[in-house]
């Protein structure tokens, strides 16, 4: 049986979750190297990975902000953050395309949730496409609007979870 264990995003994840990010995003929808690299110099306890038999396999990163406006393309570089802001703002849940289909997604998600709950946040914010937004119900999230962000060309969803 595999052991998957949860840990902090390092300098040294960048490339394997660059690979990760643009093999399960279509496109622009995808963060580009240099945006996971800030992700992880400035919020590391904001990006949590899932390793399997010491392959990382999948991650979620985020950001913090007390005003949280879902289209800001500016605040995925992470300009706004605020460590101590009580809202947290997802930016990828991802799994690599190999490992998808097998309820780790929804394992990331339970685990930082109780984390961001641990830290004292009021709330997490995220957007996601049509098809997920079943998913993100049935893991407690409220649905708040459609996105005014057209990312990556596609239409998107805005979500919250009170802590």
């Amino acid at each position: 049986m595999s052991t998957a264990i949860f840990r902090q995003a390092t300098p040294q994840d960048v490339d394997r979750c660059f690979h990760i990010e643009t093999t399960a995003y279509e496109g622009d929808e995808a963060a580009t190297r240099e945006k996971i690299a800030t992700r992880i110099a400035q919020y590391p306890e904001g990006f949590l990975i899932l390793e399997l038999d010491g392959q990382v396999i999948g991650f979620i990163n985020s950001g913090c902000a007390e005003h949280v406006v879902m289209s800001d393309e500016a605040f995925k570089e992470l300009v706004g953050h605020d460590p101590h802001a009580a809202n947290v703002v997802i930016m990828s849940v991802v799994v690599d395309p190999a490992f998808q289909g097998r309820g780790y997604a929804g394992l990331l998600m339970t685990r930082f949730v109780e984390q961001m709950r641990e830290r004292g946040k009021a709330s997490i914010h995220l957007m996601c496409k049509d098809q997920h937004v079943g998913l993100y119900e049935k893991l407690g999230y409220r649905y708040v609007q459609p996105s005014a962000s057209d990312h990556g060309g596609m239409a998107w969803h805005e979500m919250v979870m009170a802590l």
